[in-house]
């Protein structure tokens, strides 16, 4: 490191530790830094929760006389990012299609004063701001940083139009370093990134996508007790804690919010046909912890800079890695222990194959549907196969998944297959995996009757077994190649040649062994071994124990101040944080000042009130 760069280094982590309260920077953040700074550009994947804002946010506090233009493609991620600035004393604003007129040239004063550091725009509102501000204002940008980078590739699982716009920046100002950012994209995505922004020869920062603080757990084969596991997940698990369930469709988002509702449990549906208002009422009230748990479709969340979101449960399995990694990504940003809950079942493979196949790109997005289901159906580490997936090498199984966890018990599945097998031969391969369960389990319903099947001698031959079962054992008999489904013929099942060989004994199979009580036990077995993994290295001692009572004393007063400064109360302290002045338990301004994610400028807001809790909590255990 060259003296410049020793002293410009002191100065950022001045800076880091006044501003942020952070006492070093994480992993590669300041290679990035000190790469665009120098007026180079950069392609950075980074796991959402590792720390991207601060790659983009530093440049503009180290230059006096430059700003930083921050695309964003959501009102509310620009929001939260200028509270959660403006809170540190940071100068930021954010330009958008709710701003007037009037705040858009008080805006373009400011910034030509340079009294803004950091400006937060949406794509198709930044080209038209540039052409009217004109070299007074445009002469003193140090860095375009375009967050969400996959949204303007057409290979990216979250393509955006406007985001094409993009690539006249580097040709407008070539002296500006342009910093693309996200935190899932794959190859031929970041390659099309590159090429899109006109950044060809920027230098790529991968950094590790290993979220060892989230809990990997899939739950196969439960179909009508989803929504039950669901709220017995939550309310066991995470009582009172922020999460989001994803479903596949609008109507079964407000299906499983009236089913948590009626378990206790605060939760509203969140989807694309409501409207604008509605939408952002329900998005709101989760920023602020007034309600506990969002059902949404995946079109929320991605804007979403909430630090506190202790779980993420998929109700139907996604149809890429991309989308499912972004997705549960939005759990555990603080670093602290997180759950990410899957729900797959043979009906969401279906569904999405039907999808990929009617899609513009079938090849493509079937070739990453079946990436996906190879993931969900695995006997092996989840997080080994999830990071194989980018790339990025895993030596060793990561205990912290329901795999590791719980290792499947295996036993000899060949009586059953042969029954399920017999079934399908037996009414000329004309039924789906529910008829065929319905058969062996004797259920004599209409479609069954008028079929004629509840005479064929396999009818009600698997009766001693359950529904959820037999449909767990049905997958794995697809997920083993064999059966195999005709989704040009109604989704029959077809029996395949080493389906056949082991209908006819000439082939053994062993089956997982199906537990119903999967949900939420892996989960159970992570508050002891995985909230003692840590993501980054810093000053939190996850292990040492926590007061329950006085952090919950600490969380009432966050929310007092955070609905008194019209704020979400992680812009305040995130969880971290929190959890850190709890274990600290500091009384006098100086103690308060030195915990982790105190800086300066909130210590001085805020140490009278948190300490004053704190002593009285103490004398109160006196």
């Amino acid at each position: 490191m060259t003296i410049a760069e020793e002293i410009l280094h002191r100065k950022a982590l001045g800076i880091l530790k006044e501003c942020y309260g952070y006492p070093q920077f994480r992993p590669q953040q300041w290679d990035i830094i000190r790469h665009v700074v120098t007026g180079h550009d950069a392609i950075v994947l980074m796991p959402t929760g590792g720390g991207k804002s601060m790659c983009y946010q530093m440049p503009a506090l180290l230059d006096e006389n430059r700003f930083t233009i921050v695309v964003s493609p959501l009102l509310a991620l620009m929001n939260d990012q200028v509270n959660a600035l403006l809170q540190c004393n940071i100068p930021a604003r954010c330009l958008n299609s709710e701003r007037s007129d009037s705040e858009n040239r008080e805006t373009a004063e400011l910034l030509s004063r340079g009294l803004v550091k950091l400006l937060y725009i949406s794509p198709e509102k930044l080209l038209s701001e540039l052409e009217r501000w004109g070299e007074r204002v445009t002469s003193h940008i140090g860095l375009f940083a375009i967050d969400e980078a996959h949204c303007i590739s057409q290979w990216g699982h979250d393509f955006r139009p406007e985001y094409t716009q993009l690539g006249v920046l580097k040709q407008r100002f070539p002296d500006v370093p342009v910093m693309a950012l996200t935190a899932t994209a794959d190859r031929i995505t970041r390659d099309d990134i590159a090429q899109q922004l006109g950044i060809v020869g920027a230098r790529l920062f991968i950094s590790s996508f290993d979220r060892s603080n989230i809990s990997l757990n899939v739950t196969q084969g439960v179909a009508g007790q989803k929504t039950r596991h669901i709220a017995q997940f939550i309310k066991q698990l995470h009582n009172g804690e922020s999460g989001i369930v994803y479903c596949l469709s609008r109507k079964n988002t407000e299906k499983m919010a009236d089913t948590l509702r009626h378990n206790g449990i605060k939760a509203w549906a969140y989807h694309a046909g409501m409207s604008a208002r509605d939408k952002q009422q329900v998005q709101q009230a989760f920023i602020n912890d007034d309600i506990q748990v969002v059902c949404a479709t995946v079109a929320f969340g991605m804007g979403i800079d909430k630090s506190n979101v202790r779980f993420v449960i998929h109700s139907n399995m996604p149809s890429n890695i991309e989308s499912y990694y972004q997705e549960i990504g939005r759990a555990g940003r603080d670093g602290l222990a997180a759950d990410a809950l899957l729900f797959y079942n043979y009906g969401d493979v279906v569904m999405l194959k039907k999808f990929a196949l009617e899609s513009g790109q079938s090849q493509v997005n079937m070739d990453k549907l079946r990436r996906m289901q190879q993931y969900a159906e695995s006997n092996v580490c989840r997080r080994r196969i999830l990071l194989s997936y980018f790339n990025e090498r895993y030596d060793c199984d990561c205990g912290n998944c329901d795999i590791c966890n719980n290792p499947p018990q295996r036993f000899d599945g060949t009586t059953l297959a042969q029954m399920a097998l017999s079934a399908v031969k037996r009414t000329g391969e004309k039924v789906g995996v529910s008829a065929t369960v319905d058969i062996l389990r004797g259920w004599r319903k209409a479609e069954i009757v008028a079929a004629g099947y509840d005479l064929l001698k396999t009818f009600g031959i698997g009766r001693e077994l359950s529904y959820a079962q037999w449909n767990a054992y049905m997958l794995q008999m697809l997920q083993m190649g064999l059966l195999e489904v005709a989704y040009n013929d109604g989704n029959r099942l077809k029996v395949t040649s080493y389906g056949e060989d082991v209908l006819y004994g000439r082939q053994r199979v062993e089956f997982t062994k199906f537990e119903p009580a999967a949900v939420g036990r892996n989960a159970a077995t992570k508050r002891t071994r995985g909230s003692e993994r840590k993501v980054f290295d810093d000053e939190v001692d996850e292990r040492a124990p926590l007061d329950k009572v006085l952090f919950d004393k600490l969380r009432d007063l966050r929310k007092a101040i955070a609905t008194t400064s019209k704020v979400p109360p992680y812009v305040v302290f995130n969880d971290k944080a929190l959890t850190a002045i709890t274990r600290a338990k500091p009384t006098t301004r100086e103690a308060f000042s030195v915990v982790y994610g105190v800086g300066a400028v909130k210590c001085e807001k805020y140490w009278r009130a948190f300490t004053s809790v704190i002593r009285q909590h103490l004398q109160g255990q006196g």
